[in-house]
């Protein structure tokens, strides 16, 4: 929704709650803030945080612990084996329930020479002009009127440094009219996410009577793809493997040695077409076991409005796979995908040889039903059961001689699934807020198909969870230049709001 619009709607919010800062009013604040909202919004930007370099987290790190305690909030770092992560608390007294909010600081890494800009950490403000290239405007345009469809170009614009300057701005407003929510809130901030949270979920364990909570909120990522207000009850967690197939220790001439010397490139062809059928079906014995549908399930996936037919056309295609009747309903199943393949040469450096391996990099998309070492356990007695020797190691001279079809298996379970019951009370307060700032129920998604590393937070603290999505969906995540759509920022703020504000229901 454009911001404009919602000032237009600003009397036509959603059902008033007692005490609450209506739907109107909420707006009006974030209108009235939105160039302090922009200001630090630029600063935070500016900030470097490739969690590669941990002394860029630790300048990272100050900032943030910084800016909440400016907003009320009594913050320290908590170690870990690598980046420290941030943990922040504002406590009400005599309050029986706790909110946990999941936020994250760090960003991908940058290449400054695919940016169009000086810099992807010194923000600049565009609008699209009628070709439809992005334009950079000075920053003196936001002091006249906003144009929502204006936006900021920086690393981590969207991912997810807007999420957390969203709420960092919507309580510093709803301190402002009342200083005190009327429940406990506390922040955990994980500044190595884009490293997978390789060290969050032995913190999180080691810190647990810290962060216990009722219930987990996370403000990341984007809404549904019609732009309309999103909650989202669970995410697929991810694993990943890598299979290596061995020919000739080196390269050999094709023109000597075809049609005798096995090719691994062929070998590994071979291996991933009998995987998958040729309408996208994973055809590896018990992969898609556990996972059932029910009515319930069935009627909240329809219920996303989806235009499919749209989204296979911008991408060129006419058919999707057939792994289930709808796009929602292949989300809640894994998925395997061949995300990399390498073997020799292509194009113009292409020569005729027999290459000496063939890699192909793999990911799982793993849902709450699948246990990732079963599966992970069920491709590689595929392969083994294909007739190949499988390793965990590259073959040695001895293997070599001993076996004549060797593929080497590597893998690594990043983090699980998670899926929250849509009555739990995160989605309840979620859904409360959402409905009070635009008079409708939200998109309810049942399961995102990404994945963001929130499972072992939940299993540690034993936390029902939900996400509130704030940023638009053509954002350019994780490429470069990424950007946050001007209209999304101050939407999320109030979106932030209308959450926060509501109380946390009981179980």
């Amino acid at each position: 929704m454009l911001w404009s619009a919602l000032l237009l709607a600003a009397s036509a919010g959603g059902e008033e709650y007692p005490d609450q800062i209506s739907a109107g009013q909420i707006r009006e604040m974030v209108s009235g803030h939105a160039l302090e909202a922009i200001s630090l919004y630029r600063e935070f930007l500016s900030l470097p945080n490739d969690a590669n370099f941990p002394d860029q987290i630790v300048g990272l790190n100050g900032w943030v612990k910084h800016a909440f305690e400016q907003r009320g909030f009594t913050a320290r770092l908590i170690p870990t084996d690598g980046s420290p992560s941030i943990y922040a608390e504002r406590l009400s007294a005599g309050a029986t329930r706790t909110v946990l909010i999941y936020l994250q600081a760090d960003g991908q890494p940058v290449d400054p020479a695919a940016w169009q800009q000086p810099s992807p950490y010194v923000a600049v403000l565009k609008e699209q002009s009628a070709d439809g290239a992005w334009e950079t405007i000075s920053w003196d345009a936001v002091q006249g009127s906003l144009n929502p469809d204006w936006r900021i170009f920086a690393r981590s614009a969207s991912d997810s440094k807007g999420p957390m300057t969203q709420f960092l701005m919507a309580i510093e407003l709803l301190s402002s009219i009342n200083g005190r929510l009327g429940y406990n809130l506390k922040v955990l901030i994980d500044t190595e996410e884009e490293l997978g949270s390789p060290h969050l979920a032995a913190a999180v364990r080691a810190h647990s009577e810290l962060l216990a909570a009722d219930m987990l909120l996370i403000f990341d990522g984007p809404p549904h793809a019609s732009n309309r207000p999103t909650v989202s009850l669970g995410a697929r967690g991810i694993a990943t493997i890598t299979l290596t197939a061995y020919g000739p220790r080196v390269a050999q001439h094709s023109g000597h040695y075809g049609n005798f010397v096995p090719n691994p490139a062929l070998a590994l062809a071979q291996i991933l077409a009998s995987m998958k059928s040729s309408d996208g079906v994973v055809m590896i014995d018990g992969f898609y076991d556990g996972v059932a549908i029910d009515d319930k399930t069935r009627s909240m996936l329809e219920a996303v409005p989806d235009d499919e037919e749209a989204i296979l056309a911008s991408m060129g295609l006419v058919q999707s796979d057939a792994v289930a009747d709808s796009l929602q309903e292949a989300i809640q199943y894994p998925s395997l995908n061949i995300r990399g393949l390498s073997a020799a040469w292509t194009g113009a450096a292409s020569r005729t040889i027999i290459p000496p391996t063939a890699v192909a990099e793999i990911d799982i998309r793993l849902v709450v039903e699948s246990d990732p070492v079963h599966l992970i356990g069920l491709v590689r007695t595929h392969i083994a059961d294909l007739g190949f020797t499988v390793l965990d190691h590259a073959p040695s001279d001895a293997e070599r001689m001993a076996y004549p079809r060797i593929v080497s298996f590597d893998h690594e379970v990043a983090y699980g699934a998670f899926r929250t019951d849509p009555e739990a009370p995160p989605a309840r307060m979620a859904r409360a807020g959402m409905r009070h700032l635009f008079g409708e129920e939200p998109i309810v998604v049942v399961t995102m198909g990404g994945s963001i590393p929130i499972a072992p937070i939940i299993d540690a603290l034993d936390l029902p969870a939900a996400t509130v999505p704030t940023v638009n969906i053509d954002n350019n995540q994780h490429s470069p230049n990424e950007n946050l759509r001007l209209g999304n920022f101050l939407e999320g703020i109030a979106i932030l709001m209308s959450v926060l504000q509501q109380q946390p229901p009981a179980d």
